[in-house]
This record gives structure tokens, C-alpha cells and sequence, in this order.
């Protein structure tokens, strides 16, 4: 028979389980909206005088799709040496992934603008090169 404390424990364990955020398919994405997120972007500080340019794919590899990363990001963002892929989650949530497939920085939407968490070497932001946001 189980006992009490572990059957809230499963409990608890399988609602975080279920919290979590399924990856985006492209595929099954309006097009117009899936093309919005590949392409060129901009890894920023808070002030912008730090940046990296990146470019998101669609092609699927290990962890994600694939992502080209400027050379010269690990010296601005020495995290940035680690990123093998990305993600596209519910809630149009970026993340930077290592190639063990782990989760080195999520970017979320709390409004019309991407925030880092966490804010690893600095990182505060990632930005659509082209795009002009709307306040």
C-alpha cells in the first residue's frame, strides 16, 4: 500500500509534468506566423550596446531545430559558445538549447517584447532584425 506523502508527491510531480510547454511544429503553424520566426535575430543586453546575431531555422536536429550562431557570440555572451538549437513552445517562447538538450535561456512574451530567463552573462533579450515593434 502507498503511503499518504507519496501519493501527493506523484500528485504534485505529475502537474508539473503537465504544466509543461510542448514544442511548437511549424508545420502545423500558419505559414505567415512560422516564417516570422525564422530568420535573423539579435541577442541583446539590457541597453543594447552588447549584441550577437543569430539565425533561426527550420530544419530539425538534436534538441530542436538548427540555429547558426555569429562566431563572435561566445566572446559577448560566452554562454553562447553552448547553443546547438532551439525551440518554439506553446506560447511562442524561444529557447536556447545546449546539445545535450538542455535549456540554457528561455525568451517569453509578458508583452510585445522577448525577456531572457534567466538573464544568463547578461542577456536580457533577443530581437527580430527588421522589425519594428509597435508600443
Amino acid at each position: 500500500m502507498m503511503k499518504p506523502w507519496a501519493t501527493i508527491l506523484l500528485v504534485c510531480l505529475g502537474a508539473t509534468v503537465a504544466q509543461a510547454q510542448a514544442p511548437l511544429d511549424l508545420d502545423t503553424v500558419d505559414p505567415a506566423m512560422a516564417a516570422d520566426f525564422l530568420g535573423d535575430w539579435s541577442i541583446q543586453n539590457a541597453d543594447g550596446s552588447k549584441s550577437c546575431k543569430v539565425t533561426l531555422h527550420k530544419d530539425q536536429v538534436i534538441g530542436g531545430m538548427s540555429i547558426d550562431v555569429d562566431p563572435q557570440c561566445g566572446s559577448v555572451f560566452p554562454v553562447m559558445e553552448n547553443v546547438a538549437s532551439w525551440r518554439l513552445l506553446e506560447g511562442w517562447e524561444i529557447v536556447l538549447v545546449d546539445a545535450t538538450r538542455k535549456s540554457l535561456i528561455r525568451f517569453f512574451t509578458p508583452d510585445n517584447a522577448y525577456v531572457a530567463d534567466p538573464g544568463t552573462d547578461g542577456i536580457t533579450t533577443i530581437v527580430k532584425l527588421g522589425v519594428v515593434l509597435e508600443n
